[in-house]
Formats: C-alpha cells, sequence, structure tokens
C-alpha cells in the first residue's frame, strides 16, 4: 500500500515521492542529503511552523529568518536576495507555501540558481494547490508534504519527500528503512532511521487522495462562506490573508486579518465562548525564544499578520449547521 501511495503521489505531484512518517521526518531526510551539520546556515520564511527548521536546528545548523511579502504573506524576494548576499555558508533555502498557496518558485528558484544554493519547498499546506499550472511543490531541489490530521488530505500522521531528481528520492526512502543494504542479511554502510510509513497509513493516503477534488471544492467553499459572511458586515473590516492567486490556492485554512488586534481577539472570544476553536496565525519563528539570537531580515510585515490575523474553522467536514453557528458568531 505505501508502493500504491508513492504512485499516486508521484502523480498528483508531477515528480518522484517517498511516503515517510511525517513532513518533519521528511524535512530530516533532506537535511541528511544536503549534508546540512553545525556551522551552516539555513534561510526559511518566518512566518512558518517551527517543523520548517527544526531538524535543521537538531543537526547543529543555524536559521536565518526573512520577512514576508506585505502582498503574499510568502517569504519575501527582495530580503531572500540580501540573506543570501550576505550570508555565509548557506546550505539551503527553505521557502513555505502557507495556508494552501504557493509562493512564487519561479523568482525564488532564480535567487538559488544565482547564489548555487538548492532549494527545498516546504509544501506541507499545500497539497491540491498549483502555481502556474504546476503541482504544488514542483520546483527546487526536492519538496515535501505532509499529511498531519489537519492537513487537506490525512494519513493521521505521515508526510512525502519529493524531488525531480529520482536518486534524491531513492536515498530517502532507502534511509527511511534504517539505511539496509539489499543483501538477505541486515548489513549497513550507513546509519539509516525508522521514518517508514506503515502499508495502513499507506492505504488510507491512497483513500484520502480518491476524494482530494471533493476535498478541495469543500474547501473554496467554505472560504467563500466567510468572504461572503465578512462582506455582509464591513464594519468588521475583515479582509482574506494576503494571497497572490485565490483561484490557485487550496485554502487549506480560510485565514482573514481584522484591522486592529483588539477586533480579532473579539471575535476569538467570541468564538471560544461558543466552543468553536480559532487561533492566530504562526508566531512568526524569529518572535520565539528558542530563536531570538538568530538573524531576521525584515520581521515587521510577519509580525503584522500574526497581530491581526484570524485563523478560522476550515475542515472539509463543516456542516451547514456548523456554518449558521459561525456566522452568527460574526
Amino acid at each position: 500500500m505505501v508502493d500504491a501511495f508513492d504512485k499516486r503521489l508521484a502523480d498528483l505531484s508531477g515528480q518522484h515521492a517517498a511516503a515517510v512518517a511525517s513532513g518533519t521526518a521528511a524535512l530530516d531526510l533532506l537535511m541528511q542529503e544536503f549534508n546540512v551539520g553545525p556551522g551552516d546556515r539555513v534561510i526559511a520564511s518566518s512566518l512558518t511552523f517551527v517543523a520548517t527548521v527544526g531538524p535543521a536546528l537538531h543537526r547543529g545548523a543555524t536559521p536565518v529568518f526573512v520577512d514576508s511579502d506585505p502582498a503574499t504573506g510568502l517569504i519575501s524576494i527582495p530580503l531572500l536576495r540580501k540573506a543570501l548576499r550576505n550570508t555565509r555558508r548557506v546550505k539551503c533555502v527553505i521557502a513555505v507555501d502557507l495556508y494552501g498557496q504557493c509562493c512564487d518558485y519561479d523568482a525564488i528558484e532564480a535567487l538559488c540558481a544565482e547564489y548555487d544554493v538548492p532549494l527545498i519547498v516546504d509544501a506541507a499546506e499545500s497539497v491540491g494547490a498549483v502555481y502556474k499550472g504546476r503541482p504544488a511543490g514542483l520546483a527546487g531541489a526536492a519538496a515535501l508534504y505532509s499529511f498531519n490530521g489537519n492537513k487537506i488530505i490525512t494519513t493521521s500522521g505521515g508526510g512525502a519527500v519529493l524531488s525531480r531528481d529520482p536518486g534524491i528520492v531513492e536515498r530517502a526512502r532507502w534511509r527511511a528503512q534504517q539505511s539496509r543494504e539489499p543483501v538477505p542479511w541486515y548489513e549497513h554502510r550507513e546509519v539509516g532511521f525508522n521514518y517508514r510509513m506503515s502499508n495502513l497509513l499507506g492505504a488510507i493516503g491512497c483513500a484520502q487522495l480518491d476524494r482530494l477534488p471533493k476535498i478541495l471544492r469543500r474547501k473554496r467553499r467554505i472560504f467563500e462562506f466567510y468572504k461572503n459572511a465578512f462582506a455582509a458586515r464591513p464594519k468588521l473590516g475583515a479582509k482574506p490573508f494576503p494571497c497572490a492567486s485565490p483561484k490557485d490556492s487550496s485554502h487549506w485554512l480560510s485565514v482573514f486579518t481584522f484591522p486592529t488586534a483588539t477586533m480579532r481577539d473579539a471575535l476569538a472570544a467570541r468564538l471560544s465562548a461558543a466552543n468553536i476553536e480559532s487561533r492566530p496565525v504562526w508566531k512568526p519563528l524569529h518572535l520565539q525564544p528558542v530563536f531570538r539570537k538568530c538573524r531576521v531580515y525584515g520581521g515587521d510585515v510577519a509580525e503584522d499578520l500574526f497581530n491581526r490575523g484570524l485563523c478560522l474553522p476550515s475542515g472539509a467536514g463543516l456542516t451547514p449547521k456548523n456554518l449558521v453557528r459561525i456566522e452568527a458568531c460574526l
């Protein structure tokens, strides 16, 4: 079933694919592939989840963070250029697809090629989205998907390593299975990892891929529900999270920004009182205590989005009755 899931993922992503235990495991395997270690630098988006840079940090590397573009919320291309120009020992750039939209693959690939630095696309949040007609993650040296419990499709936990280079994917698959040599006995020329996906989760993944078109339609309808609900209440001043091409986004989460943090927090409190969960957007990594000594290029845009942005209930299983309850809180 894992083999079948790999093939389905390859068809979906337009490149080679190996399913593994989690998106974080996929990143760790890519850190191994690109020999990230002590003293190295990894440049990444600041507005993302900690797992984007966690594997690099565990290997002794130092993250360098880049602010968001105000028009998209994604990594700023001018600031990425500045970071590449001023940072030594850069082993890779990790560009993050955020809340269902793909970052500017063409511009980032061109920059990484100019500075001869591998690009990894963290497409954990964008399965099913497209960039100029290309599937999410089809860029750079490699990419990863996540199938965590809250993602577009889920295997309860799981991820995948993706690449147009079959060698990168084969080495990831081999290392995820303890780097066992192809002989009858257990022989190892390298110490690998227990990052395999189980056959049971592979089977769930195949079933989830069958439902992907329906899930994407549902996600986009939920986003339109919020967009129309806020448009009918202009005093709230809510605007969709910046997005370069809403029609190409998977709308993994429906995210809106408000004129002030006070208004955002008031709505979050109203929802919570009705037992409806919401949460702020990712806290920028350069604001996290664990990264307080790391360098950041810019930061104001990501901080502003964090202060005013709210992730609203977006599960594909939301019922009409659920949406009525949510709208009542608005």
